[in-house]
């Protein structure tokens, strides 16, 4: 068994090998790792290769080109089952998910999440292969092969794209992906029509999973009044159905240049509105890195967490002022004050969207 830390080695793998990629979720984290999904279709044109997720995840994977099966893990569940004492239901519900990736004869599985609930799967899978990326949690045990996180790096996805050097994988094109169907675009376009977003919109995305990622309702108030005066376009606020009453308190300051979509569309119609959209500001939130996977011009503003400075790209940028205590990631020390956050004035933000190359007004 390898140790922790270890660096990979170019894999050995037949033609038509069977591929278990496990990255649960979260959203974010499943658009950086989506790259190494066509560099393994690359270097394994005929593999069979699966994306074991979460089912509220799983939208975002279902219509990769270059994935044959999207296998949904009931993550939330099983922990209900858990906490509950229902130890039978877990216990058969378990077994039959278990039944299920071994009956697809895996060659090879990656553990992309690095913890012990992403591990589990993979070891059950039955691959003969394990491959884990910076394991922890005891998560390395259940691994034959363990690479970790890679050299410090600002760059997006920087772990993914070590682990795709590891593995001697084609990198030349390793670059984010969302794909949607037909049915997405075409209500992101009835949606356009009908809130009167024809003729462009700037789209923002304010809301993500912890307090100290959010900016402020009052700057964002700010942010789309002087978007809509200094651009002519409206602004469109994307975000999910738990997220409306924080919406509702910028929607009610910023008044008609503001199109409030929170909680009206699935993921993957959020997803082609972005693409829509002349470009985008948020936090640090999964639909933010869409603007990246999109190639849409881009400003996100970072706070307690900073996973990347370098986008890549020339038309998304970063905002990030570190302080002594950065990144708290979980683990705040301000008090709810955020100042990392408050750092970040609506001045900086218009300036340095305005300096992006690519802007269509």
């Amino acid at each position: 068994m390898s140790q922790p830390g270890e660096p990979g080695l170019a894999l050995a793998l037949p033609a038509d090998a069977r591929v278990l990629v496990v990255r649960l979720s979260a959203i974010g984290d499943i658009l950086f790792a989506s790259p190494l999904v066509s560099s393994f279709r690359r270097a394994w044109p005929d593999a069979h290769i699966c994306w074991l997720v979460q089912p509220e995840c799983a939208p975002l994977l279902r219509h990769h080109p270059d994935l044959d099966e999207v296998i949904e893990w009931p993550y939330g569940r099983l922990r209900r089952h858990w906490r509950e004492r229902r130890l039978l239901t877990l216990l058969r519900e378990t077994r039959a998910l278990v039944a299920g990736l071994q009956a697809r004869h895996f060659d090879l599985a990656l553990d992309l999440q690095g913890l012990l609930k992403s591990a589990l799967p993979v070891r059950l899978s039955g691959a003969a292969v394990r491959v884990g990326l910076a394991s922890r949690e005891g998560s390395w045990l259940f691994m034959t092969r363990v690479v970790d996180s890679g050299p410090d790096s600002n760059r997006i996805g920087s772990e993914y794209f070590h682990l795709a050097c590891c593995l001697d994988l084609p990198r030349d094109a390793f670059a984010m992906a969302v794909h949607y169907a037909a049915e997405d675009a075409a209500a992101a376009a009835a949606l356009i029509a009908e809130r009167g977003l024809d003729g462009g919109y700037v789209a923002i995305c304010p809301f993500t999973t912890r307090a100290q990622k959010h900016w402020f309702a009052e700057r964002w108030v700010l942010l789309v009044q002087r978007l809509k005066a200094e651009t002519g376009l409206p602004v469109a606020m994307l975000g999910a159905s738990e997220d409306r009453d924080k919406a509702a308190q910028i929607a009610a300051g910023a008044g008609d240049a503001l199109v409030d979509l929170t909680g009206a569309t699935s993921l993957l119609v959020a997803a082609a509105l972005i693409e829509r959209s002349r470009a985008l500001i948020g936090v640090d939130t999964g639909l933010s890195h869409m603007g990246i996977a999109f190639r849409r011009p881009s400003i996100l503003l970072f706070g307690s967490t900073c996973p990347y400075l370098d986008s890549t790209r020339p038309d998304a940028r970063v905002l990030y002022h570190r302080r002594h205590c950065s990144p708290c990631r979980r683990r705040p020390t301000c008090d709810g004050a955020y100042f990392c956050m408050r750092d970040i004035g609506v001045d900086e933000v218009l300036q340095a969207l305005y300096a992006l190359p690519g802007i269509q007004w």
